[in-house]
């Protein structure tokens, strides 16, 4: 076994971990700036209040409008699947400095494993929980059966939420991730919860499914709208 191979595949590996500690501490600086620049309003709040007070929900967005709910709820250590690509190790790093536990996994790439570990640690550590059901690569706007899972699974409700700006970037991504322009005015709005009984068949989870997915795009629409944006 060749000593100089090990010692500079432990030493690229190190590089490679404080890179990414990095890039998290930064990411995390940069949004606390931004949103501390803009003026936020929420929508919808008081239809969820008692759920959010317990502690025990599961919060579906977008790929497109994590920013703005991640920077909301730092702190409240909830447990987020986060894709295992690239870009999910960057959302990890970002949420991780939030004070939130990344769980990695998708629908492509380890889904199931990380579903099993999220329901069995919501179980024995209830908290809330965090999905977005269109990653990590689409169809974009499309529900993924992994939140429904979820929800049968721990008896937690799903809290549909999504946000706008007055003044945004839209990047020309599959998802059309959308970036706040500092001092923007920011609108939260808040869907109407989904319950998915334990007992609930494939027809009735199914069903779930079109409801979180038709009140997830009611939502996000009228966010937009407010500020009369049109994001094809």
């Amino acid at each position: 076994m060749n000593i100089g191979i090990i010692m500079t595949q432990s030493s690229s590996q190190g590089l490679e971990e404080l890179k990414w500690k990095l890039i998290g501490m930064l990411g995390k600086r940069l949004l606390d700036l931004l949103f501390k620049t803009t003026r936020i309003e929420t929508i919808g709040f008081e239809k969820v209040a008692s759920i959010l007070a317990s502690r025990r929900f599961i919060f579906a967005f977008w790929h497109s409008r994590i920013l703005l709910i991640s920077y909301l709820y730092q702190g409240w250590n909830g447990a987020i699947l986060v894709s295992q690509s690239e870009d999910g190790e960057f959302i990890a790093r970002v949420v991780q400095r939030q004070g939130h536990e990344p769980i990695r996994g998708s629908t492509t790439r380890g889904g199931l494993r990380a579903l099993s570990q999220m329901i069995k640690n919501l179980k024995e550590n209830p908290r809330p929980a965090g999905i977005i059901p269109d990653g990590p690569q689409g169809p974009r706007f499309r529900v993924q059966p992994g939140v429904i899972m979820l929800a049968k699974k721990t008896g937690f409700p799903i809290v549909p939420v999504t946000y706008s700006a007055s003044r945004i970037k839209v990047f020309n991504s599959w998802d059309r991730f959308i970036l706040p322009i500092p001092f923007a005015r920011c609108r939260v709005v808040y869907g109407d919860p989904v319950r998915v009984p334990a007992n609930a068949d494939s027809a009735t989870s199914s069903d779930c499914s079109q409801r979180l997915e038709q009140e997830l795009c009611r939502i996000t629409a009228a966010a937009d709208r407010f500020y009369d944006h049109l994001i094809n």
